[in-house]
């Protein structure tokens, strides 16, 4: 009898496994990932770093891996990530089905995080995208078992979408199920102040992002000694460049909602950081403008 020849297997296409979700322009409250706020999970620096993070801390590990071609991605890149965590909390507050598949287009993204909307910076766009795909991670966060391993790409892939006369569309990218279960499953969000993306160094976007988390609301503040928060930012610049630029960003004091102030302790540095008053007036404003924004129709 003749054996027929082998196939191999077909491939796993994860995007027939999806729902296409179309994202909804306009001025949603920005909303950043309590993991991606906590942990170093990007470089800091505009230049491309290839070296990767190896971060432990008790029984929390993360390690972060970069290819040679595009680098590691950025805080910056992680604009992206703060615009589709916003795109999917609204909607499903808003009753809408979600998915991992995201249907876009670069203006909206670009006008969402403040950037602009030239050839370049759709260019950025692009090349930020590529870094979120090429990044891998591998976490023990929210793993039940803290050996077990979770490795991922910030987006699974991305593409871009055309018409029939090759004209463009727009993009549509996967997010990974680690992120998107944070968001969505468990709600591991905070509001960002939207003058956030307007910070423009890496380190103090970091800070705000740690700040928002740690600092909160609380009317006293909070405290980090500055080489915890060394080892936490995952920065590849020596503690002793690290405290220095931590000083010149309290002497500038860039963070939206927040004051900060260097302490000295048992001959140790400290960061203490809390929230500002809050004018009435501009709460009210904060709060009609987001209602406005909640009550569009679908």
């Amino acid at each position: 009898m003749m054996r027929m020849p082998r196939t191999a297997p077909p491939a796993f296409d994860e995007r027939r496994q999806l729902e296409l979700f179309r994202s909804v322009p306009g001025d949603l409250a920005p909303r950043d990932a309590q993991d991606l706020m906590t942990w170093p999970f990007f470089s800091l620096a505009k230049s491309k770093r290839t070296a990767p993070i190896d971060f432990r801390m008790g029984e929390t590990w993360i390690s972060v891996e970069a290819v040679p071609e595009h680098g590691m991605a950025t805080i910056w890149d992680a604009d992206v990530l703060i615009w589709a965590a916003s795109q999917i909390v609204e909607a499903r507050d808003a009753g809408r089905p979600t998915s991992r598949l995201m249907a876009t287009t670069p203006h909206e993204i670009l006008t969402y995080v403040g950037r602009g909307t030239g050839r370049d910076n759709y260019d950025r766009l692009k090349c930020a995208l590529d870094r979120l795909q090429s990044t891998t991670v591998a976490t023990s966060i929210r793993q039940q078992h803290q050996r077990r391993r979770h490795r991922f790409s910030w987006i699974n892939e991305w593409q871009e979408r055309l018409d029939a006369s090759g004209r463009p569309l727009g993009i549509e990218l996967i997010l990974p199920d680690w992120f998107y279960a944070g968001i969505h499953e468990r709600g591991l969000v905070l509001t960002i102040d939207r003058a956030y993306f307007d910070l423009t160094g890496g380190l103090e976007r970091w800070l705000y992002r740690i700040v928002r988390k740690h600092g909160g609301r609380q009317s006293g503040g909070w405290s980090f000694d500055v080489s915890h928060l060394h080892l936490k930012s995952g920065a590849l610049s020596p503690l002793k460049r690290f405290a220095f630029e931590l000083r010149a960003i309290v002497r500038r004091q860039p963070l939206p909602g927040y004051t900060l102030a260097i302490e000295h302790a048992f001959g140790r540095e400290r960061l203490r950081f809390a929230p500002l008053p809050v004018d009435p007036l501009d709460a009210a404003m904060r709060r009609l403008k987001l209602k406005s924004v909640d009550n569009q129709p679908c």
